[in-house]
């Protein structure tokens, strides 16, 4: 029943609408607590005079488990020599930039503050083992998102016009046998219309074997979840990601919310227009707008960083076409099942290349014309647009438009010509900042006690220096917390924990079990039972972590 005191800091709280004001913490077995009414001694305390506290970081959009993360790992031999991490006395050794080990995925998160992260994308088929890599990722919380839209059980019941009710059940069955905490759709109906030789598939166009379209698809998805009462909307990887003039599939998509919460994710992939000479142009200003106006709508910006980095999608058509681009020349494409697919290439962003400069700048556009910073999320689509450990450098982008500038002068200069940026004066606040690593990503994710510094939060908790650099500032807290105990001191390693798993459990009605025992017998190479997970098994991949069981809102 220890009693530590965090005393003086100038705390950053937005969920309970505090703004830079100084004030002390105290926290409890892993707790945030109330201020002692009596004289109880504190056994432990931190001045923490002259420095900034938040919550610990959430990234809900990183790829840190599952096959193509792997995938990436083992063809690119490269990224790991060129990033060797030493072994400590506490720590492992471990290697890997664009694409980490697992261990030290974990301490470099937790090294800058961070304390959960979202798996966007685990395929129910390869759940087990996407949670065991996960399991191994050490300090930070973790959860995924199974993904949907592509697989054959779905589609067959589209195509056979099956009701509503019956989907939510497969929806809510899928989310408790793989212990997602969402869903995810990737190019919704497209992974499965590759294998059937289709190269391209727009909202409205009809997959060619199951004659249902992507808009279909999102539709009955993201009326799924609001029917569970899933707290985490649909997390969509819309179509045609990455090709010139899908600004208007993106303005399309959330129509077909039809009102419904959606989560567009990665926009700046989807922001693309065919103005001017090269037939590429930025369509920021026109998503924006959309966002704005459509409260049900949030986004994560997928910004892209200059450097090496590789592309690790379940979006095997989108990686298909992008393969001739790989640099490195090496690349995978693979079918799973009857699942979905993924794809891996290695790709390097420069900024003398017209493309890819135009890129950097529309990400930062978005950033900047999105109003709310409630539903827009600092995310690099990890490792896609770029690893997550430019999220500093990031953040000193959108928060100095000085330096921003002057970044924008040392790119392709027809890019810059190309872009509004410059004429952008937007800076983000620490409390926006706050808002959009913490308090905001816990809110759309429905962690109730976590992102916040309330007493009831877990102690999940951030320190660091002031500094004018903000780049410098965020790269290297003084101290993180994690569920109360000391985990990090001045950028170092102090004590590896394992961290918890975060999943949701939507009620359904269990005869679901019947056609979908019938159809693994018939089409799938595991059984359904040998499918489903189980809560020890969670326990055992996570280091006997807590397996944390959010409530749906509702159930219809």
């Amino acid at each position: 029943m220890m009693l530590t005191k965090l005393k003086g800091g100038k705390v950053y709280d937005p969920a309970n609408q505090v703004n830079g004001e100084v004030r002390d913490l105290y926290v409890r077995d892993g707790r945030i607590v109330a201020a002692p009414v009596h004289d109880e001694r504190t056994h432990c305390e931190y001045d923490l005079t002259g420095h900034i506290v938040m919550a610990g970081a959430i990234d809900l959009h990183t790829h840190i488990g599952g096959g193509k993360v792997n995938i990436a790992r083992a063809m690119l031999p490269e990224d790991h020599r060129r990033d060797i991490v030493a072994r400590t006395s506490l720590t492992r050794s471990g290697c890997g930039h664009a694409a980490p080990a697992t261990l030290t995925t974990g301490y470099r998160y937790a090294e800058m503050g961070y304390t959960a992260c979202f798996e966007p994308a685990v395929l129910p088929m390869n759940a087990r083992q996407a949670h065991m890599e996960m399991g191994d990722t050490p300090i930070v919380d973790k959860g995924g998102y199974a993904l949907l839209g592509s697989d054959d059980f779905l589609l067959r019941m589209m195509a056979a016009k099956s009701d509503q009710k019956a989907i939510n059940d497969y929806v809510a069955w899928t989310l408790n046998s793989s212990h997602c905490i969402g869903i995810k759709v990737v190019n919704p109906g497209g992974i499965s219309a590759f294998k059937f030789n289709q190269r391209a598939m727009d909202l409205d166009e009809d997959h060619s074997y199951y004659q249902v379209t992507p808009r279909q698809i999102l539709t009955v998805l993201a009326r799924a979840l609001s029917d569970l009462g899933v707290p985490h909307p649909l997390h969509v990887h819309g179509c045609n990601l990455g090709v010139p003039g899908n600004v208007a599939t993106t303005l399309e998509t959330v129509k077909a919310a039809e009102g419904l919460p959606m989560h567009l994710t990665h926009i700046q992939f989807h922001s693309y227009g065919t103005e001017g000479d090269r037939k590429f142009s930025s369509g920021a200003a026109r998503v924006a707008e959309a966002i704005n106006q459509n409260k049900n709508i949030s986004t994560d910006v997928g910004q892209i960083m200059f450097g090496q980095t590789v592309t690790a999608s379940g979006d095997s058509m989108t990686q298909f076409r992008n393969a001739p681009f790989g640099r490195p020349k090496k690349w995978v494409v693979m079918d799973i099942e009857c699942d979905a697919g993924c794809g891996v290439v290695p790709f390097r962003y420069r900024d003398t290349n017209f493309v890819n400069a135009l890129q950097w700048a529309i990400g930062l556009e978005i950033f900047l014309m999105v109003s709310d910073p409630w539903r827009i999320f600092i995310t690099t689509d990890h490792p896609n647009g770029a690893p997550f450990m430019s999220y500093p450098h990031l953040i000193k982008l959108l928060m100095d438009k000085t330096y921003r500038n002057s970044m924008l002068d040392t790119i392709n200069p027809d890019a810059a010509a190309e872009s509004t940026l410059a004429s952008l004066t937007r800076e983000y606040s620490l409390y926006e900042i706050a808002i959009m690593t913490r308090a905001a990503p816990a809110k759309i994710l429905g962690l109730t006690d976590r992102g916040h510094l309330g007493p009831g939060a877990g102690a999940d908790i951030t320190v660091y220096s002031d500094d004018a650099d903000k780049q410098k500032m965020f790269a290297q807290p003084r101290y993180v917390f994690k569920d109360g105990e000391l985990v990090v001191q001045n950028g170092k390693i102090t004590k590896v924990s394992w961290g918890n798993t975060h999943v949701v459990k939507p009620e359904y009605d269990k005869s679901i079990e019947q056609p979908l025992k019938t159809y693994f017998e018939r089409y799938q190479t595991m059984r359904m039972d040998n499918f489903k997970i189980s809560d020890d098994e969670m326990q055992e991949f996570g280091h006997a972590n807590k397996l944390l069981s959010h409530p749906c809102r509702k159930q219809t």
